[in-house]
């Protein structure tokens, strides 16, 4: 099992952070699209380091279009030396529309045609061959020398694809060269609901389970104290409550019995109260979707409910305490 870290901050941090995230030992570095360009950080990460993956975890693939996503990954897969994985998401209907301004519609069936348009971009730069892919959501045919890098001198990047449902799931195992599954999964739904959709893509495809890698970011509370505890508790309820809100989400919630929780996060997230939020996830529904337990039981916890069924995670080192969760993050790349 492979451990990858979270990539956050200003740009004028990520150098040093990115640095000292390879020296500790971790695999890969993922940047995120939520308040900042999940590329910029990628970039310079990929200049002052030298071993690591370097992923968009996730981009929102519907705020652009494959054009834009093929030259992205293009130029950041030759600075990096082949270290680049282009990691999708769809977001949700309301961002692309509302935030974006962007079309929405079938969005797995969007997602599937968009992976393989920015393919057949690249493949075109490839073999120099015309561009000509013309799909009910994209349409690209005109190609000029001019406007071709010609073939990457570090092959073409991989792409990761972000879902949650069977659809996309399905889509991921059809196309895509690695599956990241939402932070807002558990075990269980991972056993029982993705894993037999993500199979039934790869059956389709042709492929098998060695043919994509897995990948879960992971909800942690820990503490060296009582007071460190429960301030990351409180902290994971909110996240846990907030992607509950979703309805594209509630089938994890309904898996397992809490159907009723996400129309009630539901509404207390239209009345902006966040905070109050947290107060619908008990106890029981946080140790399903995270990993609680004291710095020295977590890679045990995380071998334990997360061996065999991914093969790498994600688990950021908190910077508070370095001395300690150093270690934890070495022990925890052990597994």
């Amino acid at each position: 099992m492979k451990l990858d870290a979270g990539l956050m901050g200003p740009l004028d941090s990520i150098a040093q952070t990115a640095a000292e995230m390879e020296a500790l030992g971790y695999d890969g570095l993922l940047s995120a699209e939520i308040d900042h360009d999940p590329f910029f950080p990628l970039l310079l990460a990929a200049q002052h380091t030298e071993r690591v993956d370097l992923t968009t975890g996730i981009s929102v693939a519907f705020a652009r279009n494959p054009m834009l996503l093929a030259n992205i990954g293009w130029d950041l897969q030759a600075f990096s030396a082949g270290r680049f994985v282009l990691g999708l998401g769809s977001q949700i209907k309301p961002h692309i529309t509302k935030r974006f301004s962007m079309p929405w519609s079938r969005p797995a069936a969007r997602m599937q045609e968009m992976i393989e348009a920015i393919r057949a971009i690249w493949d075109c730069w490839e073999t120099g061959e015309p561009l000509g892919f013309r799909g009910e959501f994209y349409r690209h045919t005109l190609m000029t020398p001019m406007f071709s890098p010609g073939p990457n001198p570090h092959g073409n990047p991989r792409i990761a694809l972000a879902a949650v449902g069977p659809l996309m799931t399905r889509v991921a195992g059809r196309v895509a060269d690695g599956f990241m599954a939402h932070a807002f999964q558990t075990a269980d739904y991972l056993r029982d609901v993705t894993l037999p959709a993500l199979t039934e893509g790869l059956t389709e495809s042709g492929r098998g389970r060695s043919d994509i890698e897995l990948s879960c970011p992971l909800f942690v509370v820990s503490g060296l104290n009582e007071a460190e505890m429960a301030a990351r508790r409180a902290a994971s309820k909110q996240q846990i409550a907030f992607y509950g809100s979703t309805p594209a989400y509630k089938g994890v919630l309904e898996h397992h019995g809490w159907g009723d929780a996400q129309p009630e996060l539901n509404r207390l997230s239209k009345q902006g109260k966040w905070v109050e939020m947290a107060d619908v996830i008990d106890d029981t529904m946080l140790d399903h979707f995270a990993i609680v337990g004291e710095p020295q039981e977590l890679a045990g916890r995380i071998k334990a409910r997360f061996g065999g069924l991914m093969d790498r995670v994600q688990f950021s080192v908190p910077t508070d305490h370095p001395e300690v969760w150093g270690p934890v993050a070495a022990s925890i790349r052990e597994i």
